[in-house]
């Protein structure tokens, strides 16, 4: 007999509590929780009593040192308990619900860390009735009873849904919320206001091949090409002769409602392609099939080799944590809280503030998205940069945030304003680091090219007046017009994403 178990002790909830994961309906090869490759142990057969009470024995011995070791509190879910007997024994204090990719372990790994911040001991997480459901509880100071806190991870949509019937406090959707979804929830606020709408982290929709495959990078073009049946054989895109075998998220999912929005563009998916419930599970076949092709989060990537993605007249980037923080690469997205303009209880603030703070994007790091904690990162120019601007960025290091201007005009989202605030903090604890910060204004291709320049740096001029506001006065401030783009300037979605004001700031 064997048990599928994971090994992170100490640093994973579901291995402290020894979860098995042998009898998965789908084949799992890694931790849900903390994404570590999940080993199989032997479990001999009991076959006599003294056998048995020794076992147990050596068991208890062995788990009390390694908690003493490890400092920690964690205690395993009493066998034959089920969701229903717990709810009765415990104070629920917060509903999640929503996307998969945000709740299946971002969500838990912000409950327990929340509930750490609060003091809370004894901290287990339950599962629910399915997969999707989780419940971490921990026992909050002074309190009798282990508070709650519900996380139900189905999909982008059922955050919104379960907003409107008041079965959540706090949606999860790795998508914005859409215009026939602001008219739905009208009684709770306006949910696109910086009270409500909340930017939880960054996240890039990987396309992922065989680590075998030869191909490097695709442009966009080819990518819906595939997924849509016009380009069949690898052979057609410069690899290995080969059919192409399709790997896709369900319908439901975020990952497949982003890849439709951003790649599709209307059009269906191929009726060949075969779909997966869970993400592991389509990376572990991407990576077993060479000649297949899939998307995933960032996050899945695991063992498979994931390419490099170009629009027309761009260069090809990856899925970093750097392009995606500054969401140059074509495929990123934002991750979203969305709560009341009038918070039900104390706990929706507490914890959304929590999950925004630094220590909260830790977490979000940790489970492998792009937090918005700003760390200066050394980026190589390239060649085909404007003379300038490839002077100006020597010796010097860029932060993983980009201000972008929707309209084309000077107006900024609920994102920049929380952005500058962070810039803001990163500077003031740097000495004299505001004397050192550059700006560069960039701008899309309609219009003159004077035009272009003249508003890439007008934006430029803003993003520096929203600094000096908070004390720091910028070293430079260039506009470069429609030079150097990261995305097509064929599309509205493209020339919103070259509309961008980067932030460099100089070694000492």
């Amino acid at each position: 007999m064997t048990k599928k178990i994971c090994t992170n002790f100490g640093k994973c909830v579901l291995a402290d509590n020894h979860e098995d994961f042998s009898h998965e309906k789908t084949v799992m090869r890694f931790c849900p929780l903390c994404d570590k490759s999940l080993s199989e142990i032997k479990v001999s057969s009991p076959k006599k009593v003294n056998s048995i009470l020794s076992d147990v024995i050596l068991a208890v011995v062995l788990i009390f040192l390694f908690e003493i070791a490890v400092g920690k509190d964690w205690i395993k879910t009493p066998e034959g308990t089920n969701a229903a007997e717990l709810r009765e024994t415990q104070n629920e204090i917060l509903r999640l619900a929503g996307s998969d990719i945000v709740g299946d372990r971002l969500g838990p790994a912000l409950a327990e860390a929340f509930f750490k911040t609060q003091g809370a001991t004894n901290l287990q997480i339950v599962s629910g009735s399915t997969p999707q459901e989780k419940t971490v509880r921990g026992l909050l100071p002074g309190d009798t009873v282990p508070s709650a806190i519900e996380i139900a991870a189905y999909d982008s949509a059922s955050a919104f849904s379960d907003l409107a019937n008041e079965t959540c406090d706090i949606g999860m959707a790795s998508r914005r919320i859409k215009p026939d979804e602001v008219a739905k929830l009208a009684t709770l606020g306006n949910m696109t206001s910086a009270g409500s709408e909340h930017i939880l982290g960054l996240d890039g929709i990987a396309v992922i091949v065989n680590a075998s495959n030869r191909i490097a990078e695709l442009r966009k073009d080819e990518i819906k090409r595939i997924f849509t049946g016009d380009i069949t054989d690898w052979s057609q895109v410069g690899s290995a002769p080969g059919t192409i075998s399709l790997y896709v998220r369900d319908n439901h999912s975020g990952d497949f409602d982003a890849f439709k929005t951003l790649v599709l563009a209307g059009k269906p998916i191929s009726s060949s392609a075969r779909q997966f419930e869970d993400s592991n599970a389509l990376s572990e076949a991407v990576s077993s099939d060479p000649n297949a092709i899939g998307f995933v989060s960032m996050p899945y990537i695991h063992t498979a080799k994931s390419v490099a993605i170009s629009d027309r007249g761009t260069n090809a980037l990856k899925p970093t944590l750097l392009t995606v923080a500054t969401e140059d690469y074509p495929l990123s997205r934002r991750l979203y809280l969305y709560t009341p303009a009038t918070a039900r209880n104390k706990f929706i603030h507490m914890f959304v503030e929590f999950a925004l703070s630094k220590q909260g994007q830790e977490v979000v790091a940790a489970t492998g998205f792009a937090s918005q904690n700003l760390v200066p990162v050394s980026q190589s120019v390239l060649i085909s940069a404007p003379d300038d601007y490839k002077q100006l960025t020597q010796g010097a290091e860029r932060l993983p945030v980009d201000f972008r201007f929707p309209d084309g005009e000077s107006a900024q989202d609920n994102k920049a304003q929380a952005d500058l605030d962070r810039i803001a903090s990163l500077i003031a604890d740097q000495a004299s680091a505001g004397e050192r910060v550059l700006l560069f204004g960039f701008g899309d291709n309609s219009g003159t090219p004077d035009e272009s320049q003249t508003q890439s740096l007008n934006r430029a001029k803003t993003v520096e007046s929203q600094l000096v506001q908070r004390g720091i006065k910028p070293a430079a401030v260039r506009g470069f017009g429609s030079e150097y783009p990261v995305a097509s300037n064929d599309t509205s979605d493209g020339r919103e994403m070259n509309r961008r004001v980067e932030i460099w700031i100089k070694k000492q």
